[in-house]
């Protein structure tokens, strides 16, 4: 076989989600809600033959990544390099105090300007780009023929969206990211291919919303 099959999956909700507070690097974890989520996800998920579960080191992912695995009879295993992007002094902000003590580098950030670097150690776009392409290629040539998961961030999944539709990074994004939702990818030498994205189907069971809130 010469293709791996991928399942790309944003980590389940946490509280600064909910402030729209910038989390980059910070490590914050799961909320109710996100708990929710991750189990949610790990039913739907259970009839799959899985070979591999890689995470995010930061605990809103493997926690999230653990829930998966624990149905699989699998391990996590810890890679960094699905961190989200550094945002350097953005991090711990919300947009709203962004925007206003920030005003220079918010515009910079909307526009996804490539070469933009936050400061405080921050990531570029070009930089996070290559960080990501170069770690997709390598996990993934590990495991040909096999069908594994990554449980990473949305900057993470953007950059593997742009990856496998030959968008621009500065290109706008017209895509979801919501938390747990299960993206699918194919990966062969030549590159990433998108096969399915946002499937949210998981999340919209109330009837195991309303058990769990009993």
């Amino acid at each position: 076989m010469t293709s791996t099959r991928i399942l790309a999956i944003r980590h389940g909700e946490t509280p600064w989600n909910v402030d729209t507070r910038i989390q980059g690097h910070t490590d914050i974890g799961l909320n109710e809600e996100g708990q929710w989520q991750a189990q949610q996800l790990a039913k739907a998920l259970a009839a799959e033959d899985i070979d591999a579960v890689y995470a995010s080191d930061l605990s809103r992912a493997f926690n999230t990544a653990q829930a998966i695995a624990a149905s699989h009879q699998l391990n996590v295993t810890k890679l960094p390099g699905l961190r989200e992007r550094h945002l350097g002094h953005f991090q711990g902000q919300t947009w709203a105090e962004i925007e206003t003590h920030h005003p220079e580098d918010a515009s910079r950030w909307r526009k996804r300007e490539p070469d933009w670097t936050p400061q405080g150690g921050g990531e570029s776009l070009v930089m996070l780009n290559q960080r990501i392409a170069s770690l997709a290629h390598e996990i993934a040539a590990q495991h040909l023929g096999q069908h594994i998961v990554w449980v990473t961030h949305g900057g993470v999944l953007d950059i593997l969206y742009r990856l496998a539709t030959g968008q621009s990074l500065q290109a706008p994004r017209t895509w979801s990211l919501r938390n747990t939702a299960i993206n699918r990818l194919l990966w062969t030498p030549e590159g990433l291919q998108l096969v399915g994205w946002a499937d949210e189907r998981h999340l919209d069971n109330k009837e195991a919303r309303e058990e769990n809130s009993a």
